[in-house]
């Protein structure tokens, strides 16, 4: 099982500031393609992964980072310093 957070205008548009769920994706890129599929909400968060940033057991990572081991992972827009 996996946790997975959502941030800011992701959670707006998922409608869900977490959930826990099982996956078999081995690294970031495929969970977000898995969600994705699951309903046009998830497409509609995650068209455009640009615009994203991810952390991983709240470290910041790539979409190419792998999942093993991974027990949260938070989605969220970049951050503005100021």
């Amino acid at each position: 099982m996996i946790d997975i957070l959502y941030f800011a205008w992701v959670r707006e548009r998922i409608g869900l500031p977490k959930e826990r769920l099982e996956t078999a994706a081995p690294d970031v890129t495929a969970l977000v393609e898995e969600l994705k599929a699951r309903e046009p909400r998830y497409a509609a968060a995650f068209a455009d992964t640009r615009a994203l940033r991810v952390a991983l057991d709240q470290e910041l990572a790539d979409f190419d980072a792998p999942l093993a081991g991974v027990r949260e992972v938070a989605f969220f827009p970049p951050m503005t310093g100021g």
